[in-house]
């Protein structure tokens, strides 16, 4: 038996092979700590049978299933199943959800709605809702240290449909995803995946030759890897996570992109001397709600709770004040988070200008999703008095 599938006006067929799937990673997911994205990627990895295009179809009804889910609880049947949520899915209008809260309508929990309203007006609340319910756009950012932006164009022109971005230089953007990772530039280390705005929280990191740099808060080095080629393969980088596993990741994109600066930092390291009071910046992109980046990860916005944000900001400040320590006299330290609400952002640098006796040095970059565009962040630079 074939089934017709409905992503709220788009309509094509799922087999009961691609659903049996897709139910598969709902319920398993939905215990996983794991963001969708990742979870995705060791479900595929362990089942071999599912291929590309079956995948394909699951990603697609999947995470439009996820994005509207508020809508789809609407008309559920109760009790809520998985499978009581596709079966709605796939039959449910647009059209039959306008009388329903507006919290609802652009399927957010009601909680983070308000938080939104509250900080932007209801106005600009239901646009980033309903940006954050799109698919994301696909960018890279081209490595300067092997090649130009211009030169990479030219190479995949008729291939691809791509544009160059309008804030990031090294930024190119793709019109349909594609296997990246698969690309001789990419294992030439020509290019990474890196937002556009991701690219510029980094170019707040005004890295020159010599300097000493420590990226405290990691992860895989996307920003390490934006900023290291202004240094020439002089001065030190230092790459701290507290999740070994993720710094061994960084380790071969480092030696792919040709960055010979770099050194990790473990917790013996990290705990050395020698590396106190001595870094000229200080990167922290620190662990924050995600709600920036929620095209990528929809499912995030129902695993969070009011508790979440009181546990992030105070372990955002916990990692500021550990921090601090390298941070040499006349250093600068960039806070930076991929989150819109002023709880993680403004509010939390008043209080580190308030703590620690600081001055911030600019205008604080804040961006939101938009069709097409880059993801939202927040970053703002700090000194000394």
């Amino acid at each position: 038996m074939v089934k017709r599938e409905r992503e709220y006006g788009r309509i094509f067929l799922m087999k009961p092979f691609r659903e049996y799937h897709l139910l598969k990673i709902l319920h398993e997911s939905d215990m996983a700590s794991l963001p969708m994205d990742g979870f995705l990627r060791r479900y595929f990895r362990e089942h071999k049978a599912v291929g590309s295009k079956d995948r394909q179809e699951i990603c697609e009804t999947l995470y439009g299933l996820i994005r509207h889910r508020g809508v789809v609880d609407a008309h559920c049947t109760k009790p809520i199943s998985w499978k009581g949520r596709l079966e709605s899915y796939l039959t449910l209008s647009t059209k039959e959800s306008s009388h329903l809260p507006k919290h609802v309508q652009v399927s957010f929990p009601r909680f983070l709605f308000e938080g939104l309203t509250a900080a932007y007006g209801e106005k600009k609340a239901l646009e980033f809702c309903r940006c954050s319910n799109e698919q994301a756009p696909t960018t890279i950012r081209i490595n300067p240290l092997k090649t130009t932006r211009d030169a990479l164009i030219k190479r995949w022109e008729g291939l691809y449909e791509l544009s160059p971005c309008d804030q990031s230089e090294l930024a190119i953007t793709f019109k349909k995803r594609i296997n990246f990772f698969a690309l001789p530039e990419f294992k030439a280390g020509l290019f990474e995946i890196q937002d556009e705005g991701s690219q510029l929280i980094a170019n707040h990191v005004k890295a020159a030759p010599g300097d000493h740099i420590l990226d405290y808060c990691a992860g895989s080095g996307g920003k390490t890897l934006a900023f290291a080629p202004k240094m020439g393969n002089r001065g030190q980088i230092y790459l701290y996570d507290i999740r070994p596993y993720t710094l061994k990741e960084a380790k071969k994109r480092l030696k792919r992109a040709g960055i010979q600066n770099a050194q990790l930092l473990d917790e013996k390291k990290l705990k050395k001397p020698g590396i106190h009071n001595r870094m000229d910046w200080i990167l922290l992109d620190v662990p924050c709600s995600g709600t920036g980046t929620l095209r990528r990860n929809p499912d995030m916005k129902w695993k969070l709770t009011p508790e979440t944000f009181t546990r992030l900001i105070e372990e955002q400040r916990k990692i500021f004040d550990s921090a601090l320590k390298f941070l040499q006299p006349d250093g600068k330290i960039v806070y930076a988070t991929c989150s819109v609400f002023p709880e993680e952002n403004e509010k939390q640098i008043s209080y580190f200008i308030q703590k620690y006796d600081l001055k911030l040095l600019h205008t604080p970059f804040l961006s939101f999703p938009k069709a097409g565009k880059m993801d939202g962040f927040f970053c703002a630079t700090l000194a000394r008095m």
